[in-house]
């Protein structure tokens, strides 16, 4: 197990009960959404709100040590966060994977297109994962 805590400390987040469990909870899923992050969190803590999960996610956010994956016509998912990668999302069954791809050129098109200056590349690719996939044959 990770030190949660240390790691908390580096963001200059408060090392709760509550936060170190959130983490080991999304860091066990890879990927989570509020609602199940609330519906896990409330078999330790069963007097936790809904208001009090998104404040510390947002703070967490808010602060770098989480990042929020947003999903077209889904609820975000939010993750620890790493190295700059590229997400894969199954239109099926809803599976979240990273995958670590050189995004560099289209962050460069972009930028270059758009005159803008890009500090950020939040990719999701949708289609439909090998499992999936089996399951129609």
């Amino acid at each position: 197990m990770k030190d949660y805590k240390s790691m908390l400390k580096e963001y200059n987040l408060k090392a709760t009960p509550q936060r170190m469990y959130m983490i080991g909870e999304i860091e066990k899923s890879g990927h989570i959404d509020i609602d199940n992050l609330y519906e896990s969190l409330q078999t330790f803590f069963p007097y936790i709100s809904l208001a009090t999960v998104y404040k510390n996610i947002n703070s967490m956010v808010d602060n770098g040590f989480l990042t929020e994956v947003k999903i077209p016509h889904q609820k975000s998912r939010y993750e620890l966060t790493k190295e700059s990668h590229a997400h894969l999302f199954c239109k099926e069954c809803g599976k979240l994977e990273d995958i670590y791809i050189d995004t560099s050129m289209l962050f460069d098109a972009a930028s270059k297109e758009s005159g803008y200056r890009i500090t950020d590349t939040l990719v999701t690719f949708e289609g439909i994962c090998k499992e999936c996939q089996a399951k129609d044959r």
